[in-house]
């Protein structure tokens, strides 16, 4: 399952005690934690949309798995040496996640309403 293969790819990212990051610009790790959990959020709604089919229960169940990953994830650096845990990282997660389980809920209904457009 592609969903838990990229939670184990985080879960080793987030055991490091340093990760060498190719550019340096300000807000840099806020960019790279939308993009990851924005990512996150699109393998959770495929995932999850084979046992629920409305698109509004599989936006929240993805948003809330997604939420709660990034808790645990953020819990988690807190014990890596060199690491810390952030509560700004948590919501950009939290909010890149929620943000991409709605986007595509929204996508979903208009294909739904129009699907010619397809």
């Amino acid at each position: 399952m592609l969903l838990l293969a990229y939670c184990g790819f985080l879960y080793w990212l987030s055991d490091q005690s340093y990760l060498p990051v190719p550019l340096d610009f300000p807000q840099q790790d806020k960019l790279n934690h939308t993009i990851a959990y924005g990512l996150m959020a699109l393998l959770a709604w495929r995932c999850f949309a084979h046992w629920l089919p409305s698109p509004l229960p599989l936006a929240l169940s993805t948003s809330v798995f997604c939420i709660a990953y990034g808790f645990s994830d953020e819990w988690h650096q807190s014990f890596v040496p060199g690491r810390s845990a952030d509560a700004w990282d948590w919501l950009t997660d939290s909010a890149a996640a929620a943000t991409t389980a709605f986007w595509l809920t929204l996508k979903y209904r208009a294909r739904a309403v129009q699907p010619e457009r397809l």
